[in-house]
């Protein structure tokens, strides 16, 4: 849908109504989400800077530097070069930190950090898929001890996040499996795999040109808050164009029954979520 000017605007509540004559939906099906600018309005990855630096897990620098990395990425977004930096410094960052200490402080400053970081139309619109039967699976570039208890506290069915390998109780900083790019696509197939998903019945949502890969992988894709390119994309493509602007206390729009007990951290969020989908490639490639 666009206008004279090339714009293309579609409001989220009419998302279902560009797909709807062609979704059948006779095998199961998902709604893919991208985490950060779509779900959240700010970073996953450096809004827990504060209760690290605290904790003594990173420096003052450390923090300033994930300030402005925050300001960048809610004005401008990531590129791939940016990405990749990203992921070198949160490899050499998180190198030698505790796995326990870090999932006990995301699981006590979870609804503080997070809240009013989520966006009421994503909430709605995975209600909406939810009632419709698809399953809800968030795939973020950000650490999987952040990803999975956000997730945990959204309902959703999966999360899948960058997992760092551990030794001995600590992250070695070695990348395991970096959900970004062609990496999240890659998880989407192997997922659609083992649990029957038709791909081009299920929905895929992300703000960033870089997950055109992950928007490439379903029948029904869409835009959530685009950076430039990939709204360029989105109206080349004709791909509906979602603008989300209000930022709501996840603590008092979750359901009871959807959130995972406060202290539980990452261990309990695991199990609720189902084996992570790292893990089970690992085993399966072992």
């Amino acid at each position: 849908m666009c206008d004279r000017q090339g714009t293309s605007h579609v409001h989220w509540e009419f998302t279902f109504d560009r797909y709807r004559g062609s979704v059948t939906q006779q095998t199961p099906t998902a709604a893919f989400f991208d985490l950060d600018k779509t779900i959240l309005v700010k970073s996953s990855s450096f809004a827990f800077a504060r209760p690290f630096y605290k904790e003594g897990l990173i420096g003052r620098s450390d923090v300033i530097r994930s300030v402005y990395a925050q300001f960048m990425f809610h004005t401008s977004g990531a590129d791939h070069d940016q990405m990749e930096s990203m992921r070198d410094y949160m490899s050499k960052l998180v190198t030698g930190w505790e796995v326990e200490k870090v999932q006990q402080i995301v699981a006590e400053t979870l609804d503080e950090i997070i809240d009013p970081m989520v966006y009421q139309e994503a909430l709605d619109l995975m209600a909406e898929h939810r009632a419709a039967g698809r399953d809800i699976v968030i795939i973020s570039s950000s650490g999987t001890d952040v990803v999975e208890p956000i997730g945990a506290r959204l309902g959703a069915d999966l999360a899948i996040g960058t997992q760092v390998a551990i030794e001995d109780g600590r992250y070695t900083g070695e990348i395991v499996y970096y959900a970004y790019g062609e990496g999240k696509a890659e998880a989407m197939r192997a997922l659609a795999s083992e649990r029957g998903y038709d791909l081009d019945e299920c929905f895929a949502y992300s703000d960033s040109f870089t997950d055109l890969p992950m928007l490439d992988a379903v029948g029904h894709p869409v835009a959530v808050n685009p950076d430039a390119a990939l709204r360029a994309v989105a109206i080349e493509r004709d791909w509906p164009v979602v603008d989300f602007k209000r930022p709501v206390a996840m603590r008092r729009t979750i359901e009871p029954r959807q959130a995972v007990a406060a202290g539980a951290g990452v261990a309990v969020g695991a199990v609720a979520l189902g084996l992570t989908w790292y893990v089970r490639r690992r085993a399966l490639r072992a």
